[in-house]
C-alpha cells in the first residue's frame, strides 16, 4: 500500500528516531515541514494511528502513561515502506500541482492591473518567505544531510520563483 506524502513525512522521522507527538511536532516545527508538506498539529495522531493500523510503526511495552507520551518506532515494514516511497518520490516527478498555476490559468478574470499587483505582492511575500528559510536554516547548523536537502530545495524553489516573478514585473505582462 502506497503512503501519502504526510504518512511518509512522519513515517521518516520516527525511521530517524523513536519519537512521540509531542516530539514529531517540535521537528516539524524547527525544521519547517509545514512549508513543504500538509501536517497539521491535529493530524500527527491521526497519521501515527493510521501508520499503526498498518503495522508501519508500534509501541513496544505500551505504558499506560497518557496517549501523548507513547513512543512510536518503525517496524521493519515500516523502514521498507519509508525507502520505498522515498525512492518513488525521489524517482518520479509529479505534475505541477502548484496553487499558482490556478490564478495564472484564470487571469482573463482579472481588471488591468490586477496580475502585476498581485505578483509585486507575492514577490514581497517570496522574499519573506527566503528570509524566513535561511534564518530557520541557520537557527539549526549543524544540520543533518537529509535536512540540509531540504533547505537546498526549498531556497532554490523559492530562488525560482522570485525570478519568475521578478521577470514578469520587469517584462510588464500585467496586460
Amino acid at each position: 500500500m502506497k503512503t501519502t506524502p504526510a504518512e511518509l513525512t512522519v513515517l521518516g522521522l520516527v525511521v530517524e528516531r523513536p519519537r512521540h507527538g509531542y516530539d514529531l511536532e517540535r521537528v516539524i516545527e524547527e525544521r519547517g515541514v509545514r512549508r513543504w508538506a500538509d501536517i497539521g498539529f491535529s493530524s500527527i495522531y491521526y497519521l501515527l494511528a493510521k501508520l499503526e493500523g498498518r503495522g508501519l510503526v508500534h509501541v513496544p511495552d505500551a505504558p499506560a502513561a497518557a496517549r501523548s507520551r507513547r513512543v512510536f518506532h518503525a517496524t521493519d515494514e515500516g523502514r521498507r515502506a519509508a525507502r520505498e516511497g522515498v525512492l518513488a518520490l525521489l524517482r518520479d516527478p509529479a505534475g505541477a500541482t502548484h496553487p499558482l498555476l490556478v490564478g495564472v490559468a484564470n487571469l482573463d478574470l482579472l481588471a488591468p492591473g490586477e496580475y502585476p499587483r498581485a505578483l509585486a505582492a507575492r514577490l514581497a511575500r517570496v522574499e519573506e518567505a527566503l528570509a524566513s528559510v535561511r534564518a530557520a536554516q541557520d537557527a539549526q547548523e549543524p544540520l543533518p544531510h537529509a535536512a540540509r536537502e531540504v533547505f537546498s530545495y526549498s531556497l532554490s524553489l523559492l530562488e525560482a520563483e522570485r525570478t519568475w516573478l521578478a521577470r514578469r514585473a520587469r517584462d510588464d505582462h500585467g496586460r
